[in-house]
């Protein structure tokens, strides 16, 4: 059954610090779960953390039901504390069912925007650009959108809104893939208008800035100075040639006279901007006058700069508002990690692809073992081995792919492991090949251990022959056991770190020991995991408490603007100042 209603309101600062205290409250005595690693399930015994009730419970529970906790699903026959523990908990975490009807822009109408500007865009791209295009009815004269990547948002807003639009972002790579794919709509717009007989209307194209952001004074100095010839310069000859600046430098340069001295109001807007770019953002849409509006939605909060782990007089990601930071409330990067995590996906997720993250989580929760046994001293440098877990399931795509299956031929590179594993809904047909492939991969992947129990070849699975290649392989993958796919992991993260598995190492050993142990992977990660959507509440509501605390020349919401399944960071902050005229029409 679902959890509890919510009870907390953030249309106040008072009701917002409320909100906060709670959270914070709430945490507090699970804050050994929040800093937990996975990586050292096995080492450090971390089962323990969770009450022994309840991972009793839990160890038994259906795969279907331990992806829906993080969304706050209870099951009636759970201890009635792990019950008041979701209940709760959910009632602390932002609403995220996505909201298009909000009083501030009621006349809101999301239009498609054509084959032409969607050209290489995935389908969460082609949603949040079409979605984040309420931009275009702010009112503003001009719209600087931070963090730009290769364009999306930037040349939509100009081509299909024809906004004045300036892309900044910090590689010049970037400029220059917007710039020449801005070629490209902009022949095809211009042939537009010539057949229309409509050639002399001019057309707006997007200007593109890179700029290494060093501090939000600097992003400010940008947003401010950003049409001056003095920093930006256009190419004359119509190349398109992207124009790098040294933000810091421009920042010193204006110091010495008024730094928003343009009388064009300016509109921020970062789509997904990383870290504390977004938080760069906010500082800069409160200092700047220019700024009359900002739309921001952030990502990567594993990326951001924390107070406790800064100096003192270095603006810092987290915490950001008065109130939060006398608090106390510290996160640290697994906490960070931990609200990157997505209930909507994890619901999301096949029975299948679950059980093989959880095995991957064990396997290098164990290969944290080999390293604690045979290499301590390259474990004292909190090594990375990459996404190993990833790269093993690409490989056993790959291989089973290769197979000679009764499917058409399919390219390898165009499968992603979000696309095989996560269980997201995808452009593939449901009947297509490359699904048929995929299930077969769910199927065969991490098999339980047992005798084959193929059929289909006139043999009973109690004496299959495998009398041909195709069989012969599905056979020997079915029958692959975890061990081996443990001891390939192994020797990847070895590989990785530069070591070679040596003839001593036993990793077979090593995974015997801790193999009764692998079944409570799950229900840790997923209990864990449900404490990921608070921890992301609490930084948003940080960050919309900063603009609450400008009183009353400012005005700012939270807002679910994307789909949280296509766009799992869909909260939007929407704000504008008071008395300005830009305001959502």
């Amino acid at each position: 059954m679902a959890a509890g209603d919510r009870k907390y309101s953030c249309e106040s600062a008072a009701e917002t610090r409320e909100w906060m205290n709670a959270i914070a409250d709430f945490l507090r005595p699970f804050k050994p779960l929040v800093d937990a690693h996975v990586v050292n399930f096995f080492k450090g015994r971390l089962w323990e953390l969770v009450d022994e009730q309840w991972m009793a419970c839990l160890r038994k529970e259906s795969v279907e039901n331990l992806l829906n906790l993080p969304s706050g699903v209870i099951q009636d026959y759970w201890p009635l504390s792990l019950q008041e523990f979701v209940r709760n908990l959910t009632s602390l975490v932002l609403p995220r069912e996505q909201e298009l009807s909000h009083p501030i822009f009621p006349n809101l109408r999301v239009s498609s925007l054509g084959s032409v500007l969607t050209q290489g865009m995935n389908m969460k791209k082609k949603h949040e650009v079409a979605t984040n295009a309420i931009a275009s009815g702010v009112g503003a004269q001009k719209i600087i959108d931070v963090g730009s990547g290769q364009g999306y948002l930037a040349q939509a807003l100009s081509f299909h809104y024809q906004l004045v639009v300036i892309a900044i972002d910090a590689s010049l790579h970037h400029a220059d893939v917007t710039n020449a794919r801005a070629e490209r709509i902009k022949k095809h717009y211009a042939a537009k208008l010539r057949k229309s007989q409509q050639g002399n209307v001019h057309m707006k194209v997007p200007q593109t800035v890179t700029c290494h952001v060093l501090s939000s004074e600097t992003l400010t100095t940008m947003s401010s100075t950003s049409s001056d010839k003095e920093y930006v310069k256009q190419s004359s000859d119509g190349s398109g040639k992207s124009t790098e600046i040294n933000a810091l430098e421009s920042s010193k340069a204006g110091r010495g006279s008024t730094l928003c001295n343009q009388v064009t109001p300016l509109v921020l807007v970062g789509l997904h901007s990383c870290g504390d770019l977004s938080v760069n953002m906010l500082r800069s849409f409160v200092e700047c006058e220019q700024v009359k509006a900002l739309i921001c939605i952030g990502c990567c909060y594993n990326l951001l700069s924390e107070e406790c782990s800064m100096k003192f007089d270095v603006p810092c990601g987290f915490p950001l508002s008065n109130f939060a930071k006398p608090a106390g409330m510290k996160l640290g990067k697994n906490a960070r990690d931990l609200a990157c995590q997505s209930a909507e996906r994890w619901k999301c997720l096949t029975k299948d692809a679950a059980l093989q993250n959880f095995d991957l989580h064990a396997f290098r929760a164990a290969f944290q073992m080999v390293l604690d046994k045979h290499y301590p001293e390259t474990l004292k440098l909190s090594p990375t081995i990459g996404r190993q877990g990833k790269a093993l399931r690409r490989r056993l795509l790959r291989r089973n792919l290769a197979s000679q299956l009764d499917v058409k031929e399919v390219d390898c590179s165009a499968i992603t492991p979000e696309m095989a594993f996560q269980g997201k809904k995808s452009s593939l047909a449901q009947n297509s090949s490359e699904v048929e492939v995929i299930n077969h991969l769910h199927n065969h992947l991490v098999p339980e251990d047992g005798p084959c129990t193929m059929s289909g070849h006139g043999q009973s699975s109690q004496s299959c022959a495998c009398y041909n290649n195709k069989c012969d392989f599905i056979c020997s993958s079915a029958k692959a056991h975890k061990d081996v796919l443990f001891e390939e992991f192994v020797k990847s993260g070895l590989d990785h770190l530069g070591f070679s598995l040596a003839q001593n190492i036993n990793v077979f050993e090593i995974w015997k020991e801790i193999r009764p142990y692998t079944e409570l992977v799950g229900p840790f990660w997923s209990l864990r995991a449900s404490l990921g959507p608070l921890i992301e509440t609490y930084i948003l509501l940080d960050r919309l408490l900063f603009l609450q605390e400008q009183g009353e020349s400012v005005q700012a919401f939270l807002i679910p603007l994307f789909h949280p399944t296509i766009s799992p960071r869909n909260m939007a902050i929407v704000a504008w100042k008071t008395g300005s005229d830009t305001m959502w029409t």
